[in-house]
């Protein structure tokens, strides 16, 4: 009996790939005025998108506190006998330098020595909060905090920071659901530690910051993109910024470009090569964390939205029209062009709940992901 030839991963059509094959209208050095218009609208639709200094500095400030009171439990574990820690990272757009203004959150990993047990976790938040309140930050008397499925958050006027509880992973097989953390909370915390070091090794380039910032704001206002989590779209804007036959960075007004023509294309479709996730053992592709409507719908979303941008409307997308319509549900007209959004293919099986998916569910799924790291 002869096996057969297996999965084939299919690779999306991407002009970016095969540019030589389709010269632009115009000289290589020379650029249009929509494009330069796009630019200039991309660049001032990131500088809105930034937080201000002052928010920056309010979450720097708990970071900083955070920070100073863990080098102590580290340095001395005797402080605090109801756990013992091995490291402190930072994560999330806080550290990436990707946070959107409205949104000062910082996202810090605590590594416990000890298994992270329910105890454990309440006394160590009840811990940092009043060290914090004796500190000499400006809002310290207003500090509050609350127990959450990933750890806790604690909470000041303008700014909060998500503590996610992990454990080394010699630790993992030991754990007991009735005791501790659930263990696909603590894996999605340690993957969150492993993405953290490849952004900083691999995406540090502003340029991939930018359009992570750009995408962000898309998913906030197209329901379409909802399942884009984070990890997803820093590994998208990287793709889109540097995966071409120079590597050299892409200009950002054809990189945000090349991100509808990519997804349009189908790179997050099932039978896709899509995006190999480089924090995970066994090849797994990035769109496997969403289920078959989710790859539709951020298809379809898309491919409205291409053509629209195809037709001008650029401004329009990024939130800059006084039009109160949603250009990816609903029909738009462009002179004598009329843009209707794209019909969904996927169609669920009866049988088949909501939410359910024969895709695998790792990433997409995880706790880390929902808290937006």
């Amino acid at each position: 009996m002869t096996r057969g030839p297996g999965f084939i991963p299919n690779i999306p059509f991407d002009i970016a790939q095969c540019e030589s094959s389709f010269p632009p209208a115009y000289e290589p050095d020379q650029t249009s005025t929509e494009d330069k218009q796009l630019t200039d609208l991309l660049l001032k639709r990131c500088q809105d998108l930034t937080p201000t200094p002052q928010e920056q500095q309010l979450v720097t400030a708990l970071v900083t506190q955070l920070s100073t009171i863990m080098d102590e439990l580290i340095i001395n574990p005797a402080a605090f006998e109801a756990a013992q820690f091995e490291e402190l990272r930072l994560v999330g757009s806080y550290k990436k330098g990707t946070m959107l203004t409205g949104q000062s959150i910082a996202d810090a990993v605590i590594i416990f020595k000890t298994l992270p047990t329910k105890e454990a976790i309440q006394a160590f938040k009840e811990y940092l909060v009043e060290k914090m309140r004796n500190s000499d930050l400006a809002n310290a008397r207003f500090l509050t905090s609350d127990i959450r499925t990933y750890g806790f958050e604690i909470m000041a006027p303008g700014c909060s920071m998500r503590i996610l509880v992990a454990t080394m992973p010699i630790n993992l097989k030991k754990l007991d659901p009735e005791l501790h953390l659930d263990t696909k909370v603590i894996q999605g915390s340690l993957a969150a530690v492993r993405h953290i070091r490849w952004f900083e090794d691999n995406a540090g380039h502003t340029s991939i910051k930018l359009l992570i910032r750009l995408l962000k704001d898309l998913k906030q206002r197209y329901e379409g993109f909802e399942a884009l989590s984070p990890w997803i779209i820093d590994l998208l804007a990287h793709y889109a910024i540097l995966n071409n036959p120079t590597n050299n960075a892409l200009p950002i007004n054809q990189a945000f470009k090349r991100v509808f023509q990519l997804l349009s294309a189908g790179l997050f479709l099932p039978g896709s090569a899509g995006i190999i996730d480089p924090c995970e053992q066994g090849r797994v592709r990035l769109h496997t964390s969403m289920s078959l409507e989710q790859q539709d719908e951020v298809c379809c979303t898309a491919q409205t939205l291409l053509r629209v941008l195809c037709h001008g409307g650029y401004k329009e997308i990024l939130g800059y029209s006084d039009r109160r319509i949603n250009f990816a549900t609903d029909m738009s007209r462009w002179g004598d062009i009329v843009v209707a959004p794209s019909d969904r293919a996927y169609e669920k099986p009866e049988n088949v709940s909501k939410g359910s998916s024969s895709e695998s569910d790792d990433d997409g799924k995880s706790e880390s992901a929902k808290v937006e790291i």
